[in-house]
This record gives structure tokens, C-alpha cells and sequence, in this order.
């Protein structure tokens, strides 16, 4: 695992001198303020969390113990006072998600132009009203007509693909989430059935069997992060930590499932990525 080899890298090893309580993940969402309540009380030196519900959780259960998130956007979130001076005991990575969301968008409408409605894929939970309506107003911009489609938990994830062909999309933009990422190989799955070219939020994605993928490396995110904790545990305060934001970002466009589904990539747009995957 990328962290626990940063953090290693660090310094700071497991059954050394870092002992780690792995029992957040997966955790169903009624479940977390529970889950929260029984982290804290271990009284742990530092919290690594992920997406708003278990930050915003978190955040209610204590103003002192160090938590180091990943999230779509931090300060936008309520976290953080501001990205350079953070002001609390919240510090992390803010992975500028509405602005990406709409590159991958861009990039999409480039690599289906035939396409003339495109939907987005979007997590009720951390979907804001203001984001999907500026991603409709940029693909009216560009002649298209944009189609959301909502699942709220990963039961609802393929009638929400299903609803957006049904409703004449031909394209797909699945939204940053952290719930859509989990369930990001039952998306790929169905958006092969119904050969539906499909862009997602990492670069590994892609290398996983997506047709695009366009951000930052997820894993190089994770050695950041690492980094920020073996800071904190070395006696840095949150309050004082920039919150990070990924500088390189790649675009990787797998063929293999271009070929797949029937659909071929513009060969502009193949020339510009990263990777390609033949």
C-alpha cells in the first residue's frame, strides 16, 4: 500500500514505532457517526479520512485530535479556513473536483463528438446543484445537452447508468465520489454492456478497464498524504498545514475497451494522452 510504504519511507513503521487501527473502510453511511464515536475514543494521534460524510462526521466529534483528509474540495467543504492557513485541527489534499469534473467532461465531448446528449453520473451525497449546473451550462455551450443521473448508495449505481441511456445519453462522465470510485468496477462493467464510451476521475481507472481517465494519480496522492501525517506525527499542528492540491495530471485512454465497446477515439485526442493502452 502506497501510504504505509511513504510512511515507512518516513520513518514510521508498523509494529516499530506506528500502530494503525484499520477499521474505517467500508463503513455503509448510516454507520459512521457510530464508527466515528468508537475511532475517537481511541484517542488516536492522527485521522485519515475520506469524502465529505466522514470528515463532516468527523469534524462534530472532536476539535483536537490531527485528521488529514482527502476530499473534493476542502475549503468549499467547510473544513478548512482557507487552503494556506487551514485554522483548524483539519488539514489534507482538496482535489479541486469541480473544476476536474468538468475537464473530464471537456475531454469526453471531445472523445464522443457524435454524441449529442452525454449524462453525468453523480453521487447525491456530495453532488452540489451549483456544480451540475455549471456542467450543464458548459455542455450547451459546446451544442450538447447534459443528463444527470443520481444513486445515492452502491444498490442504486447500475439503474442509475441504465436510467441515463434510457434517457437517449451516449456518453458518460462519472462524477468525483468516493462512493462511485468503490463501485467503479460495477460502473465499468455495465458501461460495457451498454457499450457506453465512459470517463472517470483517476488515471488508473483507465489502466483498470475504463475507456478514460483523467486526474491526478490516486496513489501519488496517498504518498502525499502519508507525508502530511509523519509531519503531524513528528508535532506539526493542522491549523498551520497547507492544504495540498495535485499539480500533474494524466489523461490515459484504454483502446483495448475502445475496441470493446465499438467506438473509436479520436486520433487527436489519443495523440495528447499520457498513456495509451493498446
Amino acid at each position: 500500500m502506497a501510504f504505509l510504504d511513504e510512511l515507512r519511507v518516513q520513518g514510521f513503521a508498523e509494529g516499530q514505532n506506528l500502530s494503525i487501527v484499520a477499521d474505517g473502510f467500508d463503513v455503509h453511511r448510516d454507520q459512521i457517526e457510530e464508527k466515528v464515536a468508537e475511532l475517537v475514543k481511541t484517542a488516536p494521534d492522527a485521522i485519515i479520512s475520506g469524502g465529505d460524510p466522514a470528515t463532516s462526521a468527523l469534524k462534530k466529534a472532536t476539535r483536537t485530535i490531527p485528521i488529514v483528509v482527502i476530499t473534493e474540495d476542502v475549503v468549499a467543504a467547510g473544513f478548512a479556513a482557507s487552503l494556506a492557513r487551514p485554522g483548524g485541527n483539519i488539514t489534507g489534499i482538496s482535489l479541486m473536483s469541480p473544476e476536474l469534473d468538468g475537464k473530464r467532461q471537456d475531454i469526453l465531448i471531445e472523445a464522443v463528438p457524435g454524441a449529442r446528449r452525454i449524462a453525468v453520473l453523480a453521487d447525491s451525497n456530495v453532488a452540489a446543484l451549483r456544480h451540475l449546473e455549471a456542467l450543464e451550462v458548459s455542455a450547451r455551450k459546446q451544442g450538447k445537452e447534459l443528463v444527470v443521473a443520481r444513486a445515492s448508495k452502491s444498490d442504486e449505481v447500475i439503474s442509475a447508468v441504465n436510467d441515463a441511456t434510457a434517457r437517449g445519453a451516449t456518453a458518460l462522465n462519472v462524477l468525483a465520489s468516493p462512493m462511485l470510485f468503490q463501485n467503479r468496477r460495477v460502473i465499468m462493467e455495465q458501461a460495457a454492456k451498454l457499450r457506453l464510451p465512459a470517463i472517470y476521475q483517476w488515471p488508473e481507472t483507465a489502466e483498470e478497464g475504463g475507456l478514460l481517465g483523467y486526474g491526478p494519480r490516486f496513489v501519488e496522492l496517498f504518498r502525499e498524504r502519508a507525508r502530511m501525517v509523519a509531519r503531524i506525527l513528528r508535532g506539526a499542528k493542522p491549523a498551520d498545514m497547507p492544504v495540498e492540491q495535485p499539480t500533474t495530471f494524466e489523461l490515459v485512454i484504454n483502446l483495448k475497451t475502445a475496441k470493446t465497446i465499438g467506438h473509436e477515439v479520436p486520433a487527436g485526442l489519443v495523440l495528447r494522452a499520457d498513456k495509451v493502452i493498446e
